[in-house]
């Protein structure tokens, strides 16, 4: 069992959801801004 554990919570792992949780949390708090520079042109 300490084996499995070992392996799914390494510290390659960790890093990757921490990367991962990190994007999604961009996307979700940039999501709702509207991006002026589109609008300047007209």
């Amino acid at each position: 069992m300490k084996k499995i554990l070992a392996r799914i919570f390494s510290r390659e792992n960790l890093l990757a959801l921490l990367l991962c949780l990190i994007l999604i949390a961009l996307t979700i708090f940039t999501v709702d801004t509207t991006p002026t520079w589109i609008y300047q042109g007209f």
